[in-house]
């Protein structure tokens, strides 16, 4: 009880530790989305396998981030997230002195391994840290954290690409991540919780092997029709991968993913929502520096500054949804916030090869409204429904719906927009084609509109879920 009233009169200070390391890791990510197409030129690769600068970040993440989760649940979640920190640090650096392609993947692959572990246990130390009065208010905070980095980010990274080389992008995470590691072992409290369990070994490789063979397929779309055979076979291996792991995890005694959870419709449902949300506004955040740079002919600066819109939006809002779902609760908040997202993706669809860039903003700045509406609350639900126990891996899984959500989000929506210009063009396309503008701005709307019925779907399950709460009450 003690060691709990301390960290109860410590939260402020744990808290910062926990959101610099969560400031840093957005700052990094949406600061290389500006570099992508300096990136591209350079290393000589096409925008599909610039792509994979993202992607295979993100994709490490969803495969390791629920084994930290259970690591975090049974040997610490401090230690887990300070050993992340410093994983992190050592992927950035690689990175900072990649000089090829090769070097810059191997980096961020170090770098998504690190992330895995801060991002499946900051969640759970922010819920064992504060009172369930002022659980809304932290993780609303916490995602203004992520708006303040993915705001920062893509204005540092633009300045950078174009002053410097798109290397020292990864400069800037040294000295902070060194920073991260030092307030959290001063300040970050034991949470380890005594017992010592097997690790489901099998379980995690059961779960990589299926997540990569669902990518694999997905990647073999974006190669046209010649492939849709092998996409079968592996959509197959990836079905037959999730059978088996499901079996498996329900017959393991130290299951790596407890399915329990699961059998809670709320928990259930906001894990979906999570998914569909960030699924939807995913393939905004990649296209949208190809479109202004290449169809709108602006610099990176320029670019940066009309992309923090977008954040500085969800840095005003966040906090206040936040604490508005401790008051009202959060379930109409989600709902709403989805709706919000869909008239965005929508506005967003209308976009041209002469359209003023006002209507960029507006789409973007009311997109960032949505999601700030909907994330926190979001969050608060899906916390709200675990034990103490448990918070390690219901924020893994939180966290492993939000990538999943972006990994597929940008496939698909990089799919789709290949295959329209391909059908356009008459020959496949994997790449932005030069003084084809108009091409690339048909396939585009079309993504959005896309995006915009997958948002619409999210939508429709909040409103039911807050319907039946209501009735409930």
């Amino acid at each position: 009880m003690e060691a709990i009233q301390e960290i109860h009169r410590r939260r402020w200070l744990i808290f910062f530790a926990v959101v610099l390391t969560t400031f840093i890791n957005c700052v990094d990510g949406s600061s290389v989305n500006v570099a992508l197409p300096s990136m591209a030129d350079e290393l000589g690769v096409t925008m599909a396998g610039v792509e994979w600068v993202v992607t295979a970040y993100t994709l490490v993440i969803i495969c390791l981030i629920m084994v930290f989760g259970k690591l975090g649940d049974t040997i610490g979640k401090d230690r887990i997230f300070k050993l992340g920190i410093l994983v992190f640090l050592a992927g950035s650096t690689i990175c900072f002195l990649s000089g090829s392609y090769t070097m810059l993947l191997t980096g961020r692959i170090i770098e998504g391994i690190g992330s895995a572990a801060t991002m499946a246990n900051s969640q759970g130390i922010i819920v064992q840290t504060f009172p369930l009065h002022e659980r809304g208010k932290a993780l609303g905070l916490s995602g203004t954290s992520v708006a303040l980095g993915s705001m920062v980010g893509p204005s540092i990274g633009g300045f950078i690409v174009s002053y410097f080389n798109w290397n020292a992008i990864f400069a800037m995470n040294i000295p902070v991540a060194a920073l991260c590691l030092l307030l959290c072992s001063r300040y970050l409290p034991d949470m380890s919780t005594g017992k010592r369990e097997k690790m489901d070994k099998s379980g995690a490789l059961l779960f990589m092997a299926m997540i990569l063979c669902v990518y694999g397929g997905v990647k073999l779309l974006q190669a046209g029709a010649a492939y849709y055979v092998y996409c079968l076979v592996i959509a197959i291996a990836a079905l037959a991968f999730g059978m088996v792991f499901v079996r498996w995890e329900r017959r393991h005694e130290n299951a790596m993913l407890n399915l329990h959870l699961f059998e809670n419709k709320l928990f259930a449902v906001s894990i979906f929502c999570a998914f569909l949300s960030f699924f939807a506004i995913s393939g905004h955040n990649f296209i949208q520096p190809f479109y202004l740079q290449k169809v709108q002919m602006l610099d990176a600066a320029h670019t940066g500054l009309l992309m923090m819109a977008y954040s500085l939006t969800m840095c005003i809002v966040a906090p206040f949804s936040g604490q508005l779902s401790d008051k009202i609760g959060s379930e109409f908040l989600c709902f709403l916030g989805l709706c919000i997202i869909t008239v965005a993706l929508l506005i967003l669809s209308t976009l041209g090869v002469d359209s003023s860039l006002v209507i960029f903003l507006v789409g973007s700045i009311t997109m960032s409204f949505g999601m700030a509406m909907f994330q926190s609350p979001n969050t608060s639900l899906i916390m709200s429904t675990v034990g103490r126990e448990n918070t390690g891996i219901a924020g893994s899984i939180n966290g492993l719906a939000r990538n999943l959500g972006m990994v597929f989000g940008i496939s698909l929506s990089t799919v789709l927009l290949y295959n329209i210009m391909s059908g356009a063009l008459g020959y496949t396309v994997m790449s932005y084609i030069e003084g084809e503008e108009q091409v690339f701005v048909t396939a585009m709307q079309w993504v959005y509109r896309f995006m915009a019925l997958i948002s619409a779907v999210g939508a429709v399950l909040t409103g039911l879920r807050w319907k039946n709460r209501k009735a409930a009450n």
